[in-house]
């Protein structure tokens, strides 16, 4: 039985593929670094993390891009004895334009040294690349149209991929308007028998989120809808535990058998509100779930209903287990980062995080503030749970207020919450607790700050998520824990509650050293560990 959401804490828009008895899926990143990540299967119930392909600024420079910027909506498929990825880097997110890039890169091997980029096309995101049957390659993403008078959303465009001049060849035509949910885009074609089906995404990616899917016997259309669109939904089931369920990309098995990969979303419980008005914030970001798909009157239909279910009938297929892919506690032993852990628009380099300078500690140097969109000495791993610890301990000598380190709870430069090691002018080393909220900013211990003994080098924290609450506790022995008496709200950490909506990633918990003097003071961390209960 396939248990949804098979990934679980942000890992959004699914483009899903498999070489043999092999599966894969990609999801989007989007200001995180490296980008993309890849996800294997052997059986479509067990996934483990397997790569981040755009692991080098010559395929993947984001520093400074916006947040929720950076990778959307990768597309991953397998042909002529390679992996083809498409991937869009935006650049602009608000007002009229969507500045955006879209390029290809391939490798034989799934967890290989990926190829320098090509560069397609700018003119929308969410591009992904089509193999026909007679040889030919084609792009297709969604059009963005900047004129204020129009929908921004102007439709799906096609164009032809030559992999001889390694560039898009002929005219671009839009082959496809979409249906009026509107707002359509994450664009996936495949040849099915007699048909050409074009899927897409529509609604917007929060809870009116759909799949529609069209169909035409020639490849640039015209193409007929759904007459019972929306394929996928859960706008009409307020109630169903898998909400904003959307963006969706299909997989024919080994077996045989169909399945439909999407994104969703998981609401923390809604109390004292009618349901209708407000369906709930999804700290967790938009994850990945699957459906098994039916076939009726050439038509693809969710088995279970339209709405998604969490429970699944799985393929035909015997069931391969993985090991976790990290360790509850990372001693950070191991010459490499645990594969789990990720950077913010940037690579870690040797100047920003070493696991050499120090045996059995990662070492950070004080960089940029947790509110910049350049440099930021951060390494965090996603909330996949609703109910974890998460524990670090560092050894951090400041001399000024202007350095810190410490224990962070992240959604983006705007929202966060950290409990760090500082300096004070009277007390010295203490510790202390910062919080940005939409930009307002609070330092809620204000003259209660803790101080640090003298004969204490590593100070350990602590973060208690429990569902709809966060709080955080110190120790300077790493046996007994003090609970600060502040409690932080784990929605505010949610796409739903930043600016009132418009973002796409989620919660992140990772450790960090800010040094705003620029003389990169380092912090040593000894440990860091992440429990699910």
């Amino acid at each position: 039985m396939i248990k949804n959401p098979v990934l679980k804490g942000f890992n959004p828009d699914p483009s899903i593929c498999h070489v043999g008895t092999d599966y894969y899926i990609a999801t989007s990143t989007f200001e995180w670094f490296p980008g993309v990540q890849i996800h294997h299967s052997k059986d479509l119930v067990n996934w483990h993390l397997i790569a981040h392909p755009l692991n080098r600024t010559s395929l993947l420079d984001m520093k400074g891009n916006p947040n929720s910027g950076g990778i959307w909506a990768p597309d991953l498929s397998y042909h002529d004895g390679k992996f083809w990825l498409i991937y869009t880097d935006v650049k602009v997110t608000d007002g009229m334009w969507k500045d955006c890039h879209n390029y290809l890169t391939t490798c034989e091997s799934i967890d290989g040294i990926w190829s320098d980029p090509i560069t397609l096309n700018g003119s929308g995101f969410d591009a992904s690349l089509f193999h026909d049957d007679d040889g030919k390659k084609y792009l297709v993403n969604m059009y963005w149209d900047q004129r204020t008078y129009n929908h921004n959303f102007y439709g799906i465009v096609l164009q032809e991929y030559s992999d001889e001049k390694k560039e898009l060849i002929g005219k671009p035509k839009i082959i496809y308007k979409g249906t009026d949910i509107k707002y359509t885009e994450g664009p996936h074609l495949y040849h099915i028998k007699d048909y050409y089906y074009l899927l897409t995404a529509e609604g917007g990616t929060t809870y009116e989120h759909s799949e529609t899917v069209a169909r035409s016997k020639s490849l640039t259309g015209p193409y007929e809808i759904d007459p019972e669109y929306p394929l996928l939904t859960s706008w009409h089931k307020p109630k169903n535990p898998l909400q904003k369920c959307g963006h969706a990309s299909l997989v024919h098995t080994h077996t045989d058998e169909w399945y439909l990969a999407h994104l969703v979303g998981r609401p923390l419980p809604v109390i004292n509100q009618p349901m209708l008005e407000q369906r709930g914030y999804c700290p967790l970001g938009r994850e990945t779930s699957l459906q098994k798909i039916e076939w009726v009157d050439g038509w693809p239909r969710v088995v279970g209903g339209k709405q998604g279910s969490i429970e699944v009938e799985a393929p035909k297929i015997p069931e391969v287990k993985w090991e976790k892919s990290y360790k509850e506690k990372d001693d950070f032993d191991s010459q490499t980062l645990n594969i789990n852990f990720q950077s913010l628009r940037i690579p870690l380099t040797e100047d920003i995080a070493s696991l050499k300078a120090k045996k059995g500690n990662l070492r950070l140097y004080g960089k940029e503030s947790l509110t910049s969109t350049f440099v930021q000495a951060f390494v965090a791993r996603r909330w996949q749970s609703f109910n974890f610890d998460a524990s670090t301990s560092v050894a951090f000598n400041p001399d000024t207020f202007q350095q810190a380190a410490g224990l962070t709870c992240y959604y983006n430069t705007e929202n966060w919450s950290t409990i760090q090691v500082t300096w004070n002018e009277t007390k010295g080393r203490i510790i202390d607790i910062v919080s940005c909220d939409n930009l307002h900013f609070d330092m809620p211990l204000k003259n209660n700050t803790i101080p640090i003994p003298s004969t204490v080098e590593y100070v350990h924290f602590k973060v208690e998520v429990r569902t709809d609450i966060y709080e955080y506790f110190y120790s300077f022995d790493g046996k007994t824990w003090s609970k600060i008496p502040i409690t932080f709200e784990s929605r505010k950490l949610s796409d739903d509650y930043v600016q009132g909506g418009g973002f796409f990633t989620g919660a992140f918990v990772g450790i960090n050293c800010i040094d705003i003097t620029g003389s990169n003071k380092p912090a040593d961390f000894d440990y860091f560990c992440y429990k699910e209960l």
